[in-house]
């Protein structure tokens, strides 16, 4: 438990700018509320009960993130009492569990996360996959809507928007789908060279936008861009 570093009509007057900020400047806010001691943690709480029947968002998980930190008993029965699974409902159409997932990502323990992702995808892909531990093309472009998007969710909504398979989409796009270009753009290669795992991959929010979760680019790219060009995403008109 760490002492208030802010005042109390400061923790006000933080929680009302919240309201209209930008999402990056939400970040930053809440940031600022988990230092104002027992009121500025009551101030997060408020802040995600008024949003309980909301879409997640990055704010949401940022919150969530900061009480699961704290020792004030108040947040820890916030968290186990109305948050027990996270902010990001957890949908499947093969009624997969992402509880574990979900934990990983709060906790920013994004090996782990990206190790259990993997495991989720293949899960998905059938027995098959499964048991061989990596995805066939085909079956990456059957991977079910729900899921791909509760897992894709998960990443953004736990990582400041800064992850997750539509971050990546987006940047594709922005380097008119040109592999090299974009592996360059999120490390997964540096010149001619690739980013060896997993030491050489970034583990933390200190790594470039898109990069992870990752996918095993070594196979080819038709894994991958099954998954960047997926059902899932039908609604993004970015690459029409």
């Amino acid at each position: 438990m760490s002492d208030s570093t802010i005042a109390a009509s400061e923790v006000q007057a933080i929680a009302q700018k919240l309201l209209d900020a930008p999402p990056t400047k939400q970040i930053q806010l809440l940031q600022q509320l988990a230092e104002g001691g027992e009121t500025g943690i009551q101030a997060l709480i408020d802040f995600l009960q008024a949003r309980q029947n909301q879409p997640p968002t990055i704010a949401m998980g940022k919150a969530y993130q900061l009480l699961i930190q704290q020792d004030y008993p108040q947040a820890q029965d916030f968290v186990r009492n109305t948050l027990p699974e996270g902010v990001v409902p957890l949908q499947s159409d093969r009624n997969m569990d992402y509880r574990q997932l979900q934990e990983q990502l709060a906790q920013a323990d994004f090996l782990k996360a990206d190790r259990q992702t993997a495991q989720k995808l293949c899960e998905l892909g059938g027995e098959m996959a499964a048991k061989r531990k990596w995805l066939y093309f085909t079956e990456a472009a059957r991977l079910p809507v729900t899921d791909l998007r509760t897992i894709n969710t998960l990443w953004q909504v736990y990582s400041e928007g800064k992850f997750g398979y539509s971050v990546q989409r987006e940047l594709w796009l922005s380097a008119g789908k040109d592999w090299e270009k974009f592996w360059q753009k999120i490390n997964w290669k540096t010149g001619n060279k690739w980013t060896r795992y997993p030491n050489e991959f970034t583990w933390d929010l200190s790594a470039p936008k898109g990069h992870l979760p990752l996918s095993n680019q070594l196979r080819g790219v038709r894994v991958l861009k099954e998954i960047l060009t997926h059902p899932a995403w039908q609604n993004d008109t970015s690459d029409q």
